[in-house]
């Protein structure tokens, strides 16, 4: 779907270029309409100052007082020209106008009467004003006064002022353009510090949403705030209740097993096999169980996070000291400031059976390393030994609950189904390999916060 942020900015962006656009076209459209106005206004001029400048003498010859005032009409061919007719004569012409009389249409109407015509001229397309004046009584063959100037005199003035609209509503576009953007940015910053302060929540920085909110988003805040609390307690109570359920059952395994050591001491060494037997496979289902209950507990509340390398020491100091005695070398490999998305007890429990196999069959070496997770927010955590390992077809019967591939005092067969269980929960995987250092190689992928 993409970001919010990008939307809000394309749909913003639209939006003013669509009303810059609009707004351009309405201006050069009312500007036109000026400058037309404008255009005759002066024609209209003119057209007063010629028929004020004509004058006839006593044998009714006539001519002008002076030359309009003008002097693009003294200028060949200069896009502005006037003329005066009567009949299919031409009385007197503007200096400018050269080749055939104006052909302006013919047009009645009472004297003094402004006609407006577009025709073309020796220059281009003319806009002409025209006036007609009787001056006799009969009424035939009036004088006409005829200005005009050429269309592309007002083209260019239409196409300066559109180009100066142009360079003003483009540099107000972007500036309103990038006070849009400013303006979601700044809108959508508590969005950041939201994603920040959960990310802090994640690592285990802080059990709670800080930060300065807005006022619109603060009751959401305090909500989730009120959420996670209420979720809290809930875990702690059920991790508390999977804790005293454990206890409760040791005392009676506890008495079985006693039990079972009377038996033997009066020699019914079957049964006494059997009660054993029988007790450690159900303190197994127990643990098992509990682990289960407890991580799925625990995914039902926003990811906590856990720094890989810190709870591999951990792991790794304590198994090392309990196979002193062996002078096994436990290497970790894994590099600082990694974290995982999920809880560091389970992550510790994770670890902690991976290594005490891996420890348990170990010749005298055990690597912890990670290598890439396979797809993207995901990493993949190795153990691996210098053990005898284990044929491919036993990678699948060790993870079944309580199956071993061979006979092991210390061992209960619970180790992998349970990390099997832990890492499916958290969305990874587990899977099984031949190690180069000749054993066991046991990888596991884990969520990451990238």
């Amino acid at each position: 779907m993409g970001s919010l942020k990008t939307r809000l900015i394309i749909v913003a962006t639209i939006w003013v270029v669509l009303a810059v656009l609009i707004a351009g076209l309405l201006l050069s459209a009312v500007s036109r309409e000026f400058l037309v106005g404008q255009f005759y206004d002066e024609l209209y001029a003119h057209l007063d100052e010629l028929q004020g400048l004509m004058e006839f003498d006593d044998k009714g010859q006539f001519r002008l007082q002076r030359p309009l005032s003008d002097p693009r009409s003294l200028k060949p061919l200069s896009g502005f020209y006037w003329e005066i007719q009567k009949g299919d004569k031409v009385l007197a012409r503007s200096a400018s106008l050269q080749g055939p009389k104006l052909d302006v249409p013919d047009d009645d109407g009472p004297d003094a009467q402004v006609h407006t015509h577009r025709l073309i001229g020796p220059t281009g397309e003319l806009l002409v004003v025209e006036r007609l004046r009787w001056l006799d009584r009969t009424g035939k063959d009036p004088l006409r006064l005829i200005i005009g100037a050429d269309e592309s005199n007002l083209d260019d003035q239409q196409r300066k002022f559109n180009r100066a609209v142009a360079w003003s509503l483009g540099i107000f576009a972007l500036s309103m353009i990038g006070a849009a953007v400013l303006l979601l940015l700044y809108a959508m910053a508590p969005f950041g510090q939201l994603r920040a302060a959960l990310a802090q929540m994640r690592s285990g920085a802080s059990q709670r949403l800080t930060g300065a909110f807005p006022v619109e988003v603060q009751p959401l805040i305090d909500d989730l705030n009120n959420l996670l609390s209420a979720s809290g307690d809930q875990i702690l109570r059920a991790r508390t209740q999977a804790g005293n359920i454990a206890h409760g059952l040791k005392t009676p395994l506890a008495v079985l097993v006693d039990e079972s050591r009377l038996l033997e001491r009066k020699g019914d060494q079957q049964s006494a096999a059997v009660i054993r037997e029988q007790c450690r496979r159900m303190q197994g289902q127990i643990d098992y169980q509990i682990a289960r209950a407890r991580a799925a507990v625990g995914r039902a509340k926003p990811l906590g996070g856990a720094f890989l390398r810190e709870t591999a020491e951990q792991v790794v100091r304590a198994l090392a000291r309990l196979h002193i005695e062996r002078g096994l070398r436990i290497e970790n490999h894994i590099a600082n400031g990694v974290t995982v998305a999920c809880e560091a007890q389970d992550l510790n429990e994770m670890l902690g059976n991976l290594v005490d196999n891996a420890c348990r069959h170990a010749t005298s070496r055990v690597v912890l390393r990670t290598d890439h997770g396979g797809e993207p927010g995901f990493l993949g955590v190795v153990i691996e030994d210098d053990g005898p390992g284990l044929p491919p077809e036993a990678w699948k019967i060790v993870f079944e609950i309580g199956a071993q591939w061979s006979e092991n005092p210390g061992s209960s067969g619970l180790g992998l189904p349970i990390v099997r269980d832990l890492v499916q929960l958290y969305g990874g995987t587990v899977t099984l390999d031949t190690s180069k250092l000749g054993g066991l190689l046991v990888r596991i992928v884990l969520p990451t916060f990238s």
